[in-house]
C-alpha cells in the first residue's frame, strides 16, 4: 500500500517538473523568432499607389521598386494578389544584393466601375512581407 502511494507521488512530482520544464524552455525568445524589421532591410516605391481615374475595362498597370539597404541578400520569393482582376509580373526567387533593386509589376484588368482598393502581398526570404496596396477610380 505504502509503495503504491508512493509511486503515484513519484509520478505526479515527475509530471510537475517536466510541466514546468516545458513551460521555461517556451519563454526563452530563440533567434528565429525575432522578426525582422522590413523597413530597416528593403525601401519599396509606389507600395501604396493611386491610379487615378482608369476607363472602364482598360488594363493598365504599375510598377514596385524594392531595393535593398541592407548588408545581407534578400530573395524575392512569390507575389500573391488578392483577385483574378490582378496580374504580378516579377522574377521568382531573384536575388536582390545590397545596394540592388528588382521590380514587381502589378497589372489591373480594369473591371472596376466607380471606387475600387485592391492589394498584392510581396513574400521575401526570413519571412519579410510586404502588402502593396492600390486604388483608383474605374469610370466610363
Amino acid at each position: 500500500m505504502i509503495n503504491r502511494i508512493f509511486m503515484k507521488n513519484l509520478f505526479l512530482v515527475a509530471i510537475v517538473l517536466l510541466s514546468f520544464g516545458q513551460l521555461s524552455a517556451q519563454t526563452v525568445p530563440t533567434a528565429t523568432q525575432v522578426q525582422k524589421d522590413i523597413n530597416k532591410v528593403l525601401k519599396f516605391t509606389n507600395y501604396n499607389y493611386n491610379m487615378g481615374n482608369i476607363p472602364y475595362g482598360k488594363p493598365t498597370e504599375f510598377v514596385v521598386t524594392i531595393e535593398n539597404i541592407s548588408a545581407a541578400p534578400v530573395t524575392l520569393n512569390n507575389v500573391q494578389v488578392s483577385c483574378g482582376c490582378t496580374t504580378p509580373k516579377f522574377q521568382a526567387n531573384a536575388v536582390i544584393a545590397p545596394g540592388q533593386k528588382t521590380t514587381v509589376t502589378l497589372g489591373f484588368n480594369g473591371s472596376a466601375m466607380g471606387n475600387f482598393t485592391k492589394n498584392a502581398t510581396i513574400f521575401l526570404s526570413d519571412n519579410l512581407i510586404k502588402t502593396v496596396n492600390f486604388y483608383g477610380v474605374g469610370v466610363q
